[in-house]
């Protein structure tokens, strides 16, 4: 099963502009309570206005999610909580899914400390409009304004605090929500980011995979979000027989228990469509990849990233030559790599020190800092 859903974490996204707020509007337009909320919680699906990559007013769906008890003085704290890939269709958007609640790492240790998590969906998952896929602005305020909803769900407390953390695709959003907070949301104060498996540069992340499984399903995500979103048509990367089974495979979402049969022939027949394709020959593709990975820079929050070494899916090289440009950027950041580990389970394997690191950053203790010894 691990096998199956490690095909699922893909990397390639495209820029667009981001506009900050000059001021912040309440963001919360509806929320309806959830049912099978964890034991000492109450959760709500919400719906909140947001901006797409280019400052365009939308409006995305998530989940908040408010443990019992009194609020505490100065409000609850937030963990703004960005998923890994599901899919990009409808249906896909966690909200709406059962298995929405087991997929959060460290959730029970988060509610227990009386952190509220935010959990968007991602703009057009679950709202109108195609999912942008890994579009670095587009995630970031769609993390962003999940949490100034949770700041409007009647009786939560919120505070003004937050933390932001990710796992795969959201590890990307994570990181972009670091860079772009400050200027989208300057009522907010984020105390710190978390990323596991973060794809970081895109190119190398993408067209560097061996897995050729993993690539072709990446490309289905990818191109059929790229052609519905920018207009790029599916011809500059595959014949029309590869057109055809990206736009079906496209249709499929990420579940625990992988993909149907149909799927996996689909998957095999794609894969050997797409064996000798290059995204990196095509200048307006490389482009868009080279904008929307992370930039190397400091950022103005303490920083955590972790990644396994056994990785087939966000490659271990790429991550450490992030995090030592990083470092030499001048960054304060906790690197845990786990020796053996591999992409799908790397958040749960680490959610126990990412959610002590969270708790220090909402206590105010200076950060670790890792980079003198790597």
């Amino acid at each position: 099963m691990e096998s199956l859903l490690a095909l699922t974490a893909v990397f390639v996204v495209f820029a667009a502009p981001a506009i900050a707020r000059p001021v912040a509007a309440p963001a919360l337009v509806a929320a309806a309570p959830l049912p099978g909320a964890p034991d000492g919680a109450r959760a709500y699906r919400v719906t909140y206005h947001s901006q797409d990559g280019g400052g365009s007013p939308i409006d995305v769906t998530g989940v908040v999610i408010v443990p019992s008890g009194s609020t505490p003085p100065g409000g609850r704290n937030i963990v703004a909580w960005a998923h890994g890939t599901s899919g990009i269709a409808d249906a896909c958007a966690p909200s709406t899914n059962s298995w929405l609640f087991g997929s959060i790492p460290g959730l029970s240790d988060l509610l227990s400390r009386g952190y509220i998590v935010a959990a968007t969906d991602y703009q057009g998952l679950g709202g109108p409009g195609p999912h942008p896929y890994l579009i670095g602005p587009s995630a970031a305020h769609s993390v962003i304004d999940s949490v100034r909803a949770a700041r409007g769900v009647p009786g939560a407390g919120a505070s003004k605090r937050f933390a932001v953390w990710g796992e795969s695709q959201g590890g990307h959003a994570a990181l972009w929500t670091a860079q772009l907070a400050p200027s989208y949301a300057p009522e907010l104060q984020l105390v710190g980011a978390a990323a596991d498996a973060p794809p970081v540069d895109l190119s190398a992340n993408l067209t560097g995979n061996r897995n050729a499984a993993v690539r072709a399903l990446s490309t289905a995500y990818a191109g059929a979000s790229w052609s519905a979103v920018y207009g790029i048509p599916l011809s500059t990367i595959a014949r029309p027989v590869g057109q055809d089974l990206i736009r079906r495979l496209a249709q499929n979402c990420v579940t625990l228990d992988g993909f149907k049969l149909r799927t996996k022939i689909g998957l095999m027949r794609l894969t050997y469509q797409l064996k000798n394709v290059d995204l990196n020959a095509s200048p307006r593709w490389a482009e868009l990849m080279r904008a929307n990975s992370v930039a190397p820079r400091r950022l103005g929050v303490p920083l955590l990233i972790a990644q396994g070494s056994a990785d087939v899916i966000v490659s271990p090289a790429v991550t450490r030559t992030f995090v030592g440009k990083m470092c030499n950027a001048g960054q304060r950041l906790r690197f845990v790599e786990v020796v053996g580990g591999d992409h799908i389970t790397i958040a749960k394997r680490t959610a126990s020190t990412t959610v002590d690191w969270i708790a220090d950053r909402f206590a105010g203790k200076v950060a670790p800092n890792d980079c003198a010894r790597l």
